[in-house]
């Protein structure tokens, strides 16, 4: 039993490293190619404002469609979009983990209890618009 603990700490902590890591290098990414193209957002004080930044009159991607456009194209605001996606994205990837050890311990109680709470993360998403 303690064998397949450790096994599922390891799975754990490894999905949750990745997730970290490949969004962190995803982001970077972004922010080079961002910068590369549009270097006026490279002064600290420029005529570039958060509100203008983040607002829906921006290039920024705000639709699953508009970041799968924007990263197709090479466009640096998708690339960061998706890396902060990409980190949103790895606790529910931890939850989906969670709920395979679960299985894997034979455990049937707790895997209901983790298939409920990534229902309702993953219906989060949903109702949040994202």
């Amino acid at each position: 039993m303690e064998e397949k603990v450790r096994k599922v700490e390891l799975a754990i902590s490894l999905v949750l490293r990745t997730g970290v890591v490949v969004s962190v290098l995803v982001i970077a990414v972004g922010l080079g190619l961002m910068f590369a193209h549009h270097s006026a957002y490279l002064p600290i004080r420029g005529h570039f404002s958060y509100k203008e930044l983040t607002s829906k009159t921006t290039p920024f991607p705000h639709s699953f469609a508009s970041l799968g456009h924007s990263i197709a194209h090479g466009d640096g605001r998708g690339v960061v979009v998706l890396g902060v996606l990409v980190l949103i994205l790895t606790p529910v990837l931890r939850v989906a983990v969670g709920v395979l050890s679960f299985i894997y311990e034979k455990d049937p109680a707790m895997t209901i209890v983790t298939l409920y709470v990534l229902a309702v993360l993953v219906g989060s998403f949903f109702l949040a618009g994202v």
